[in-house]
Order: structure tokens, then sequence, then C-alpha cells
């Protein structure tokens, strides 16, 4: 059977995932203006943009062929809990015959996630399932800390786009990956062909880092967050996201016990702003800005899909957050209007406005010192 799923990078991990348990993988193409208008054109008006962009990357990847579809779900009053079955009758009643199985946290439903995992690991002994659930997390982690570093090398590249020339490299060569061994090996390589990019040395103190919050999908995408973290590495800012697959994973699919309590901490800290659970990564986001803060972090960039509520509720709080920190926040709507260009000026002078404010307190620290 052909399987998809939304194209939400790094897709090589999910697509090593089903290859490894058989599957003939259908890989959506990267969602560009003609997967939103798509997307646009068959959903409800109202709806938040990653439900019409993930519909529209769904239509794409069934006209390629796709018979089934692996995606994840949400919970609480955020409406990504109801993207699945949304979906689900949109396709249908376009007359499209597919199945979407939809992932979600292993708990509180054990029972419905082992049932949609047996379909998706093709009725794989519990062996070879744990066995490639091990490679895949280990994959993800290793693109994660790679991606990581990239995310700060960006800004002192000597040589526009040579980080994003070895990061596709580094890529193709994950997706070719078995076992943990290899991951590793090539997580080694990688470092070693990174360390091959020339950079421009500056000084600790004077170096700007900016923290990337808001929806999962519109943070991880770079299709359809204008490519925020190159940007910011033109402008020669280090960035470093909320969101990445391995985080998710070990908050969702690791057992509590066994997990990094990271996340958990930090959405202990979101609640000081939000009190009741209001569905997506509201909370979560609210900690990060705290997180960041702590780091040293000079300011942060919220990502706010077009009605996506739990953001919504997360921009009104962005006043007293500033008041609070002492730090700086620009929130940016995404919709299928967005582009790079629309919005160049407001980053520009956001980034403007850090490094004048950075480099005032450097001043002034200096002056209290002579």
């Amino acid at each position: 059977m052909k399987i998809s799923f939304p194209h939400m990078s790094p897709v090589i991990v999910y697509k090593r995932l089903l290859e490894m348990f058989g599957h003939e993988v259908v890989v959506p193409p990267t969602p560009t203006q003609k997967t939103f208008d798509l997307g646009v054109k068959h959903s409800p008006e109202f709806a938040c943009f990653p439900l019409k962009v993930i519909l529209g990357s769904y239509i794409e990847a069934i006209e390629m062929g796709a018979q089934m579809i692996m995606t994840s779900g949400g919970h609480g009053p955020c409406r990504a809990g109801y993207y699945g079955e949304l979906h689900s009758r949109i396709l249908k009643n376009l007359g499209y015959d597919v199945e979407i199985v939809i992932i979600d946290a292993i708990f509180p439903k054990f029972n419905d996630f082992i049932k949609k995992a047996r379909k998706i690991t093709n009725g794989a002994s519990i062996f070879k399932v744990a066995k490639v659930f091990k490679v895949v997390y280990n994959l993800s982690k290793a693109i994660d800390r790679i991606e990581k570093r990239i995310e700060k090398m960006r800004a002192y590249e000597v040589n526009e786009g040579d980080c994003d020339k070895v990061w596709d490299k580094i890529l193709k060569k994950f997706d070719k990956v078995n076992t943990i061994a290899e991951v590793e090996a090539i997580e080694k390589e990688a470092y070693g062909m990174l360390d091959n990019v020339p950079v421009v040395k500056v000084e600790e103190d004077s170096k700007i880092r900016v923290g990337v919050i808001g929806e999962i999908y519109v943070v991880m995408e770079s299709s359809v967050n204008m490519e925020i973290e190159k940007t910011l590495g033109k402008l020669g800012v280090e960035t470093e996201r909320s969101q990445y697959l391995s985080d998710w994973i070990e908050h969702n699919i690791i057992p509590k016990f066994m997990r990094d309590k990271k996340i958990d901490n930090i959405i202990d800290e979101g609640k000081e702003f939000i009190e009741i659970e209001i569905g997506g990564h509201a909370v979560e986001n609210v900690g990060y800005i705290k997180h960041f803060k702590e780091r040293g972090f000079d300011g942060i960039i919220h990502l706010m899909p077009f009605g996506c509520l739990p953001e919504l509720v997360n921009q009104s709080i962005v006043p007293t957050i500033i008041e609070k920190f002492d730090l700086p926040v620009l929130t940016i709507p995404i919709d299928e209007q967005t582009g790079k260009a629309n919005n160049q000026t407001r980053i520009e002078a956001f980034v403007d406005l850090i490094k004048g404010k950075k480099e005032l307190r450097l001043n002034n620290g200096k002056s209290k010192i002579s």
C-alpha cells in the first residue's frame, strides 16, 4: 500500500520510519502557493491555516498515488484534534478514496494508539517495532542536534548558503540509514563537514540570539514560515525553535517515567501565565519565552497562523510577558497571503531594535566598570 504524510520537516524521519516497515512511501512535495491554494479552496473559510496547508498537501500526495496517510492529532480545545475527521470528510466529498491514520500521544488512549500503530508497523513483530523505533528516534535526535548547530552557524557563514548546501548533503546521507550505528557515523561525519564551513569569528557578548515560538506546524515547516531561520541568519542572528520533532516524540510517545523532563518543566513555567489547558502548544510556548530569557536570548519571534485559537490567546499575553521579562517579542501572523517580502521590513526593524538594545546594555555595563 502506498502511504504518505503531511509535509512537515524533517520529512526524512517519517519516510525512513515507513520504509523500514515495508511501505511504499509517497513523499509529498514541499508546500508551495499551489498547495496553499488547494487547501484554501476546499477548507472552511475560518479554519486555521495549518489545516488548509495540510489538506492541500494531502491532495497533492493522493494525486501522486497515496492510498493511506499517516498524521498526528491534537488534544484539548485546539481544533487540531479534529483535523483527521474533517480532512477525511472533505477528501471523501471530493471523491478521493484514502484512509487517514492519526497517531497521537500514547496515553491516555493506549488501546487506540496500539490499534493505529499496527497499521503503520505493517504487522511487524514487537522486536522489529522496537528496533525501528530506536533507529528513527535516534535519527530524529541526530537531525535536530545538527540543525540546531546550523541555526547558529548561518549567522556567521562567510559565503551565504554554505551551511544549507552542507545540510542538504547531510540529509541525503541520513535518507539511507537502517541502524543506529549508521546514524551515529553520519552525525559524526556531518560535524566534520560543518567544521569546514568558513565562518566569521564573533565575540560571545556581541552575538544576537532569537527564539522562534508558535504553533508547531508553522514553526517546523519552513515553507510556510517564510524560511524564518534563514531570514534571521542572513541578518546575523542565531535562532532556536521551541518545536523539534525529537522533543515531540520524547513528550508524546516516550512513557513519562522514562523521558527527559525538559518539556514538562517548560510547561510548568508557562502555567504562570496560562493556568488552564487551552490546547495546542500555547502553555509550552509561553514557558519557552521564559526559558529563552533565562538562557540569555535577545528576543522572540512568535509565529501565529491565521485562525489558531491557542496562539491568539498567547498574543494577548505578550504585552504582560514583555513587561515582566524585558524581552522584545514580535508576533507575525501567517496565512496564505503571507510572503517573505511582506514581513522582511518588520523582521529587519525587530533585529535592529534588539541589536540596539543589546549594544546599549553592553555600553552601560562598560561605563559602570570604568
